[in-house]
């Protein structure tokens, strides 16, 4: 078994517990902006909707990240449990993020995970909306990176 194969707990079936710690350490990871270190947490086959995009398998996940964060500068997010059953999760998100004129973003988004028995994500249903907003408006503004243990979640940001 090679480490990309070796189980990511917690694993199913979760616990409200197991499901916060998955979300943290989802959103620890992507804001690494590390696109083959994200695309390991997912099934070598997995598949995802991505506002209107479709991918298949790790490959495709590596390289829509890849081009995601090369246009997202600035890329800080958030997320939080919604709801969660035994192998499934529901979250919400906010990021902030700025294109290349420098206009500023916040992302609002859903999302839906199911994992397999190893605790991989096999599947990612996910609904986003950009919205422009000025930089005096940012709340997100910790150094690039995962978010400190006491930043604000969304709840307390009031997003």
């Amino acid at each position: 078994m090679t480490v990309q194969d070796m189980p990511r707990p917690p694993l199913p079936p979760f616990s409200r517990d197991d499901a916060v710690r998955k979300v943290r350490m989802a959103e620890d990871a992507w804001n690494t902006r590390d696109p083959a270190k994200v695309a390991l947490a997912y099934t070598p086959d997995t598949r995802w909707r991505n506002r209107d995009e479709f991918l298949t398998g790790r490959a495709e996940v590596e390289a829509f990240l890849t081009s995601k964060w090369a246009r997202e500068n600035g890329y800080r997010l958030i997320k939080e449990i919604w709801a969660h059953d035994d192998n499934r999760i529901a979250v919400r998100f906010c990021y902030e993020w700025y294109d290349a004129s420098g206009q500023w973003f916040r992302a609002y988004g859903n999302e839906n995970w199911e994992f397999d028995a190893n605790g991989f994500m096999a599947r990612r249903h996910a609904s986003i909306n950009d919205v422009p907003i000025a930089e005096a408006d940012r709340k997100f503004r910790w150094p690039q990176g995962p978010r400190p243990e006491d930043h604000p979640g969304l709840t307390e940001l009031g997003l």
